[in-house]
């Protein structure tokens, strides 16, 4: 009896846990990759966490400004193909290849990023 009671709230956890984590990581299905984006802008922020890295980007296009929201890969991928924390440093100019959301306007997925004329692989 003392078995299944630790047993079961103890596998309600474990499933509860895995539902949030598996909700609050997104699918790439949001992002139309039928149509490219390339923009070259200045890094106003960046993040180097789990689940993504992420730039703002402050990009001129069509004569205004816009703010990109661009979604990187993993901070262990990033790190493993050469792309440092410290290399995403706002100020720095930034060029990012990807494909918009479908339904936030100002957001783009990354596939690949150029800084200081390096490029990294980021799928």
């Amino acid at each position: 009896m003392l078995r299944r009671i630790i047993v079961i709230p103890t596998l309600v956890l474990l499933l509860v846990m895995g539902v949030t984590e598996t909700y609050a990581h997104h699918g790439w299905s949001g992002y139309d990759d039928s149509k490219t984006l390339n923009f070259t802008g200045t890094i106003l922020e960046s993040g180097y966490e789990h689940p993504h890295g992420y730039v703002k980007l402050k990009v001129t296009e069509s004569g205004s400004e816009k703010t990109w929201w661009v979604v990187l890969a993993p901070p262990s991928r990033m790190e493993r193909r050469g792309l440092t924390k410290e290399m995403l440093q706002p100020g720095k100019t930034a060029t990012v290849v990807g494909y918009p959301h479908r339904t936030i306007a100002d957001e783009m997925r990354a596939e690949r990023i150029t800084i200081d004329g390096k490029t990294t692989e980021l799928r």
